[in-house]
């Protein structure tokens, strides 16, 4: 192509896809003015009104306006801060348009009605300030009364969501989830009563030692990995297992009132909630997820179960 080559909007119609009616607006708006005129009138346009005609397209491919076009192509501002700009909106509306995902995703999910479509999207746009005192207000309650613990600021810290500034879709709806068990009285009520055992558990003095779910959940891992019946003889080891060692973390006799006390643990932490809760707050704060525990603890509540002496009539 040489420079003294012209084209005429039918022309450039064809070299660029566009229309003919889309060029002839370019060029009487004067974002892509005619290079000169044929004999008999015709608009004609140089190669660098093509290359320029190329660039108006692409940016409005991008999403563009037409204004901030013409301030890029007279050379009124640079390239890249129009880009920047547009950059920048297109993160945000993409953020939107990920709220709106994840809300429609989990009331597809659930077969939501309308009251619950309204409230997943109002707990989806929530700014950091009210997620931050959402969160709050939930571990305020959980840990009431706990501030003394040597563990609870580690504790705290541990359980706190941080929901990122460009989160995910898996992220939103772990999100949406997670706020809803926040808000949910029973749950706060089940791991209030877990605080206080695990509090209860770790008054001893010495170093930091494992609670009773800990202790259970390591000891029961492999059996439950080789299928073995809790109520069956094979798991008796098990058990004398994790009660020894439970009674020798505390210094007490493995005797039938510490079994029972391990099962007064046990039974308020055999709820899939807790693992969920921790799961969702993996999603959210781009940890890996760890194993669940409900399954372990549901092993052995029925393994000392099977192993209660039977009531004298």
């Amino acid at each position: 192509m040489s420079g003294a080559e012209r084209y005429t909007i039918g022309e450039l119609a064809r070299r660029t896809g566009l229309s003919v009616k889309t060029i002839r607006y370019y060029a009487d708006s004067g974002i892509v003015p005619p290079t000169d005129r044929s004999p008999t009138g015709y608009r004609l346009f140089d190669a660098a009104a093509v290359a320029r005609l190329e660039l108006v397209r692409t940016l409005r491919d991008l999403g563009v306006d037409l204004a901030a076009i013409r301030r890029v192509v007279d050379r009124e501002v640079p390239l890249p801060e129009v880009a920047a700009a547009h950059a920048e909106a297109l993160a945000v509306q993409i953020r939107v348009l990920r709220l709106r995902q994840a809300v429609l995703t989990v009331a597809a999910r659930r077969g939501s009605g309308p009251a619950e479509v309204d409230e997943l999207h109002r707990l989806a746009q929530l700014g950091t300030r009210e997620r931050e005192q959402l969160v709050a207000d939930f571990l305020a309650s959980v840990f009431a009364g706990l501030g003394d613990q040597p563990a609870y600021p580690g504790v705290l810290v541990s359980m706190t969501p941080e929901l990122p500034d460009d989160p995910t879709t898996e992220q939103v709806e772990a999100w949406l989830e997670l706020a809803e068990v926040c808000r949910d009285p029973d749950f706060r009520a089940r791991m209030r009563q877990l605080a206080r055992q695990h509090a209860a558990d770790h008054d001893v003095p010495g170093l930091p030692r494992p609670d009773a779910v800990a202790v259970v959940r390591d000891a029961v891992a492999p059996a439950l990995a080789a299928g073995l019946d809790p109520t069956s003889p094979a798991a008796d080891p098990v058990v004398a297992a994790v009660t020894s060692r439970y009674a020798s973390l505390h210094g007490h006799t493995d005797d039938a009132d510490l079994r029972q006390r391990l099962l007064d643990r046990l039974v308020p932490a055999n709820d899939p909630r807790r693992d969920r809760y921790l799961d969702l707050l993996a999603v959210l704060n781009g940890w890996s997820t760890g194993d669940a525990t409900a399954p372990a603890v549901d092993w052995f509540i029925r393994a000392l179960h099977a192993r209660r002496p039977e009531p004298v009539h």
